[in-house]
């Protein structure tokens, strides 16, 4: 994902072209928040995630939503940059661990991932398509 945006300026991370909902900055928060919120949602413990994130970057927002206290895209990019390694750090140990299932049927941390992947992949698509239409 971060290669994907690895040119691309500020200014057109704030683009929103015709035809699409939100921008390359709203994109890269909803990916990083996504793996967070799933996480959350099966272990049940709270992760260090500001809650403001959700009122930015979840299901429904779009950049109208952002604020002076929004993470910059370049704040963004480093936290994405950070996030394997910290999940790795977290949760290597609880992979596999059992926990009650999602809505989507998720008993393990190790499936939630696969399905934030598969997402994020979703995501990758749209910056593709965001890039094209600069």
């Amino acid at each position: 994902m971060l290669e994907v945006v690895e040119n691309t300026t500020v200014e057109e991370a704030e683009i929103i072209p015709a035809g699409f909902n939100n921008n390359i900055q709203w994109n890269l928060g909803h990916v990083y928040l996504d793996q967070y919120m799933w996480i959350q949602a099966i272990t049940r413990e709270s992760t260090n995630v500001p809650e403001e994130f959700n009122s930015w970057f979840g299901f429904g927002t779009n950049p109208a939503d952002f604020d002076d206290n929004t993470p910059s895209f370049e704040k963004l990019k480093k936290l994405l940059s950070e996030q394997p390694r910290e999940i790795q750090n977290t949760y290597s140990d609880k992979l596999e661990l059992e926990f009650p299932p999602t809505e989507m049927g998720m008993h393990t941390i190790e499936q939630v991932l696969v399905r934030t992947i598969f997402h994020e992949g979703m995501h990758i698509q749209t910056l593709l398509d965001l890039k094209k239409c600069m």
